[in-house]
């Protein structure tokens, strides 16, 4: 078992080495085999190492990039005092730590490359990544069908927060991210009046027990996770 964990913490630092190499690359060559085999170079890893830490190559590369950042993100929230924030004060500050610590030109290439059709998926599956960091990160412990309508509104609010910020030369990012986390707890204030309304009491108590066997995935490629009996 350790000797697992070993190799795997070898794979992760090799990963995170070879990430690291590929970012000046990035601006002229994409999400590409070019900056793959260019990173790998400059990074000093093994080929052979490369290859099982990217096994789809500049996919692979680009995604770990994204992972990357949501985990740095998780770290820097660790390390703040959220006691003191007011919940959308954290939400907001999930977000824009998240975008600090991405590289505009990386994001944008990213966003490019994960339009192509057969990139869509996973890059659909990096945005949920996202939107779930960000709630794990504030302490969310939902595991029923809030879970989804969580990350779903959460990731329709960061997708429009990248593309402000991408465009952003006027330093305007964080009053657009207020703006948008405003809609956050919009929805989710008008979940809880339905939830206690005559109507949505009278519809829990039907339709809505469908929801009540709705489970949240065991892990983050587990989606869409699992109906129970």
């Amino acid at each position: 078992m350790a000797k697992r964990k070993s190799e795997q913490d070898h794979v992760e630092m090799a990963k995170r080495a070879v990430i690291d190499a590929a970012l000046p690359h990035v601006m002229f060559d994409g999400w590409s085999d070019a900056t793959l085999d260019a990173a790998i170079a400059d990074s000093g890893v093994d080929a052979g190492l490369a290859k099982l830490a990217f096994p789809r190559g500049p996919l692979d590369l680009a995604l770990g990039y994204h992972y990357q950042g949501d985990a740095d993100m998780r770290a820097a929230m660790e390390a703040l005092d959220l006691a003191s924030m007011r919940y959308s004060e954290r939400v907001a500050k999930a977000i824009s730590l998240r975008l600090e610590l991405a590289d505009k030109e990386a994001v944008r290439r990213g966003m490019a490359f994960f339009a192509l059709p057969h990139n869509a998926g996973d890059g659909t599956r990096a945005l949920w990544h996202t939107a779930d960091a960000i709630w794990e990160s504030l302490g969310d412990t939902s595991r029923d069908y809030n879970w989804y309508t969580k990350r779903m509104t959460l990731s329709a609010v960061y997708s429009a927060c990248v593309l402000f910020w991408l465009g952003d030369e006027a330093g305007e990012t964080e009053a657009f991210i207020d703006r948008r986390i405003a809609n956050v707890m919009s929805f989710e204030k008008s979940k809880a009046k339905f939830r206690n309304s005559p109507f949505g009491k009278q519809f829990s108590n039907t339709f809505g027990k469908v929801l009540d066997h709705i489970n949240a995935p065991e892990a983050p490629d587990d989606l869409p996770g699992k109906i129970h009996d």
